[in-house]
C-alpha cells in the first residue's frame, strides 16, 4: 500500500498516537519495486483521557479521506487494552487492511492471519535502519515533528535485570508513543519486502 498508518494506543499515563507514512518505491522495468523512502506525512498525539471510541472515530475519518481511501493499510498496537479497540476497528469496516500487532519483549515475530506478535526491539531496530539509510523522512511542518525527533533521540535499551532488557523512551523523561506509531507504520510498509524477500532486517 502507498500509505501506511500506525496506531499506538495509550495507556493510563500515555497518549494514543497516529502516524501516517507514505511509501515511495524505487522502480525499474524488470525488477520488483523496492522501498525508496518512507515519508512521515501525518503525526497526531491524542489527548490523555480520550475515549477509545473517539480514537476509533478519528481513524475512521482518516482512512476515508480522499487521499487515503483504498490506498492505505493500518497497523494497530493490540497489546493489553488494544484487543477490544482492534475489535471496534474491525467492526467499523474501515475499507483498509488491518494488522493487529501485539508488541512483546520476545525475540521472534509470529503471525496468525492478520494478528501478529512482534518484538519491540524489532520495531525500533526497523526505525534505526531506515534512519541510517536515509529512508525515513519527516515533514518539518508537522506539529509533532519536534516531539518525534526528541523521542527518537531518547529511545534506548536499558538493562533492568539479568536477561531482561527494557526498550523505550519512558523512564528517560519522554514518552515513546509517536515513535511506536511510526514504527508500526514502517513495519507495515515493509511487509511487501518481507513477502518477496527483497528487504530484511537482521
Amino acid at each position: 500500500m502507498r500509505y501506511n498508518i500506525g496506531l499506538d494506543l495509550g495507556k493510563r499515563r500515555d497518549h494514543a498516537a497516529i502516524a501516517i507514512l507514505e511509501r515511495v518505491d524505487h522502480r525499474s522495468a524488470y525488477a520488483t519495486p523496492t522501498l525508496g523512502t518512507l515519508n512521515v506525512i501525518h503525526l497526531e498525539r491524542i489527548p490523555l483521557g480520550t475515549p477509545y471510541t473517539t480514537v476509533v472515530a478519528a481513524v475512521q475519518r482518516l482512512v476515508n479521506t480522499p487521499i487515503l481511501q483504498g490506498q492505505c493499510a493500518l497497523a494497530v498496537d493490540a497489546t493489553g487494552v488494544g484487543g477490544p479497540v482492534v475489535d471496534m476497528l474491525r467492526r467499523g469496516q474501515l475499507g483498509c487492511e488491518l494488522s493487529a500487532v501485539t508488541i512483546t519483549a520476545g525475540e521472534h515475530e509470529s503471525t496468525n492471519g492478520s494478528d501478529y506478535t512482534v518484538p519491540k526491539q524489532d520495531l525500533l531496530a526497523g526505525i534505526q535502519v531506515h534512519l541510517e539509510l536515509g529512508q525515513l523522512r519527516i515533514a518539518k511542518q508537522l506539529k509533532e515533528c519536534g516531539s518525534l525527533v526528541r523521542e527518537l533521540m531518547d529511545v534506548r535499551m536499558t538493562n533492568r535485570s539479568p536477561g531482561r532488557v527494557r526498550i523505550g523512551a519512558d523512564g528517560c523523561g519522554e514518552h515513546d508513543d509517536l515513535v511506536i506509531a511510526v514504527a508500526l507504520a514502517a513495519w507495515r510498509a515493509r511487509r511487501r519486502e518481507n513477502h518477496f524477500g527483497t528487504f530484511r532486517i537482521v
